[in-house]
Parts: structure tokens; sequence; C-alpha cells
């Protein structure tokens, strides 16, 4: 197993720009990303659907990086109502949106035989259908305000490769792809990016705490590096897509993985 890496700070590639991020409270993907896009100088909106945690993280970020960089405001991308205020949001605050990160998904587990339909349909529509409505939203912004913009949705490599009991995720995370290559052609005609990640193995202590040491054994021996990824390390090329770095890419997903089959 290799050593943790150090953590990258910020290089201001953000700097002025205002970005949604969705289901970015607490210690997981979304939260890491709210935390990096600040430290790189952007002014964030974000939205979740537990409204405790939403609080706690914002209130945080807001005594860290100032109340006039973070607004909040709970949102469950299965309703189009709260995505719609979401963004309404960030135009009152801020007066512009440059850039949204779809992060909000659903996950579980249950062999295809066991499935219900319940099961299904509530993976596929946090995960999926609320990362079209997001990204519907997003581009109706942009396309309206004719200022360009980026979309960065959260897929996973579960979305190329399979896994046991992971149907309804698999299906939902290879529909975000494919949602993503198709909205990439469609905004480009308006100056638009849309790109997706594709993680591996992120953990974080709570997500550790509910993950049996067996499953979690099996995830990681997987990964080259012997351990799995700190959910920084994503946001950090979340960043990358929300940069100007990567000016030239659209339609992509980037896989953030060292998985070795």
């Amino acid at each position: 197993m290799t050593t943790q890496p150090a953590y990258v700070p910020g290089h201001h590639l953000l700097d002025g720009r205002t970005a949604v991020i969705t289901a970015a409270a607490g210690a997981g993907i979304g939260g890491a990303t709210a935390r990096k896009f600040l430290e790189e100088g952007a002014r964030i909106v974000i939205g979740d659907a537990h409204e405790r945690r939403l609080r706690e993280s914002a209130a945080a970020l807001a005594e860290e990086f100032g109340a006039d960089r973070v607004a909040a405001l709970p949102c469950d991308v299965t309703d189009q109502e709260q995505v719609d205020a979401l963004f309404a949001l960030a135009a009152e605050r801020h007066g512009r949106l440059d850039a949204v990160v779809n992060n909000a998904g659903l996950g579980g587990t249950a062999d295809l035989v066991d499935m219900t339909d319940e099961q299904w349909a509530k993976v596929l529509d946090v995960t999926l259908n609320g990362t079209f409505r997001c990204t519907r939203t997003a581009l109706r912004h942009f396309k309206d305000s004719a200022t360009g913009g980026i979309v960065v949705n959260n897929a996973s490599v579960i979305g190329w490769r399979a896994q046991r009991g992971q149907a309804h995720y698999a299906a939902a995370k290879a529909g975000v792809m494919a949602l993503t290559r198709c909205a990439a052609l469609e905004a480009a005609d308006f100056g638009v990016r849309v790109n997706a990640v594709a993680p591996s193995l992120a953990m974080h202590p709570h997500l550790v705490k509910v993950t049996t040491p067996g499953l979690l054994a099996e995830l990681t021996v997987r990964e080259a590096f012997g351990r799995y990824a700190e959910p920084w390390e994503i946001a950090n090329v979340i960043v990358f897509l929300a940069s100007g770095y990567s000016s030239y890419m659209t339609g992509e997903t980037v896989s953030v993985s060292s998985q070795r089959a």
C-alpha cells in the first residue's frame, strides 16, 4: 500500500467564477469539491437533500472562506422545482453562473433476482434523472445568458465495469456517461462544455464505517496503489474540468481510477 499523498493547495484556477454543486454536504466528493472550488477562488452555491448537514457544511465553509462566497439551499434533485430554486439562488446571490457540478447519486446493493421496481427506480431517479434535470437546467441558463459555461457530471467506473449487486447503479452511471456525450454535442453550439469524472473507489470515514471490512478489502485490492482515493483527489480532477486547462475537452468521461481490472 502506498502512502497517502500530500494535499494539493489551490492555484487560483477558478478565480471570480460562480459554481453550483449538488450533494455537497458532508465528507464525500461533493463536500471536497465545494472546498476545492473555494480554495481555487470560486464562489459556490451548494445544495443537498440533507438539510442539517447542508447547514453545518455551509456554515463551516462560510466561516473559513467568507459568507459572501458561500450560499446554500436544500435541494432534492428528483424535484425540478428545488433544482430551479438552487440555480435561481446562484443568479440572485452572485449575478452569474460559470460552472455546475452534478454530484448527486444514490447507491445500494441488490441482486437482480431480488431487486424491486422501487429499488431500481429510486437509484435511477436520483443518479440519472437527477443529473438530467440539473444538466437541462444548467444548459438552459447558459444558452439564455450567452456567457458560456461548464458542466461536470459525476459518473463511475461501474458504468463501464460489472459488479455484482450493482445493476441499477451501473445502469444509472452508464446513462450519465451517455447523457454527458449527447449534451456536449448540443451545448457546443452555444459555447458550453460538458464532461464527467468516473471514480473507482473513493471513500471517507463515514462511508468506511458502513462498509463491511470484507467488501472494502475486496474493492481495495483491485486498486494499483493498494488504497482507496481520498474525495479531494476526485475533486482535483473536477477542478481541472471546470478550469481553463481543459478548454478543448467536451463529451469526455475521465476515469479517476487506479484499478487493474
